[in-house]
């Protein structure tokens, strides 16, 4: 367990509902975008920031943003999958934002889960996010239990690019989008804390009542590598935008 020290800069932004929450947070990194045109932006998957895409999308088609000097990476990957699969994390960004907006193709990357060799993977995208200058701004989801990409609470905070074994949990949860169990990944590529930390400034995004006790925690709990997410407070430009359903814990 590391000390306790709330960074003062940790900002939270309340927003009424789910809606609000994805307009605010598609601002900031239109903001982003607009003020740094060639920034490297880090993506997160899963159900929360699909509005937020949405968002970015809409602004797009109306002629507000331009995507065509953006680069993206993103956090995570499962590992044995190729990206044509329909669940893949790159599928996924390609039916919410690629195929959307006029990124360049070659200028949106993420871990190759096809890549069955750990070691170099890991190493292979941590050079490529490091050969880029750097993440400009990262976005990310909580986990009910405090996770952030796929670190999970462990005992100890995991610095780079890595594999992790998923959970029996997440496993089972999963089964219902493969034809068997057998095709279900065990394991996925995920940027470790210290990657995630070395963004110039991060958005979290956070919404509903089953993610309360975790945004408490990673805001007001001790910085554990139990609660991955409460890491983030030793870093000097973290912006929070939450709905109110997931602040109903707040202090």
């Amino acid at each position: 367990m590391m000390k306790d020290r709330r960074d003062v800069k940790m900002k939270i932004i309340r927003t009424k509902d789910y809606q609000d929450m994805s307009r605010k947070a598609a601002n900031i990194i239109s903001a982003q975008m607009i003020l740094k045109d060639d920034s490297v932006l880090g993506l997160a998957t899963g159900s929360t920031p699909i509005g937020t895409y949405d968002q970015l999308v809409d602004w797009y088609k109306k002629g507000d943003l331009d995507f065509s000097k953006i680069t993206t990476v993103n956090l995570d990957e499962y590992k044995g999958l190729p990206k044509e699969n329909d669940q893949s994390y790159w599928y996924f960004m390609n039916k919410n934002l690629f195929s959307r907006v006029n990124i360049r193709p070659d200028y949106h990357f993420l871990p190759d889960g096809t890549n069955l060799d750990s070691d170099n993977e890991c190493e292979r995208y941590e050079k490529l996010i490091d050969s880029l200058g750097g993440i400009d701004l990262q976005l990310l989801g909580l986990g009910r239990n405090g996770h952030i990409g796929f670190n999970e609470p462990c005992d100890s905070f995991p610095q780079d690019v890595h594999v992790v074994d998923l959970t029996e949990s997440t496993i089972e949860a999963n089964k219902r989008f493969f034809a068997s169990a057998d095709d279900v990944p065990k394991q996925a590529y995920t940027m470790g804390v210290g990657t995630i930390l070395r963004a110039k400034a991060i958005l979290l995004v956070v919404s509903g009542k089953d993610k309360a006790a975790a945004l408490n925690a990673v805001v007001n709990g001790p910085i554990t590598p139990q609660v991955p997410g409460s890491v983030l407070r030793l870093h000097p430009n973290v912006i929070i935008v939450a709905d109110e359903d997931a602040l109903s814990e707040m202090k």
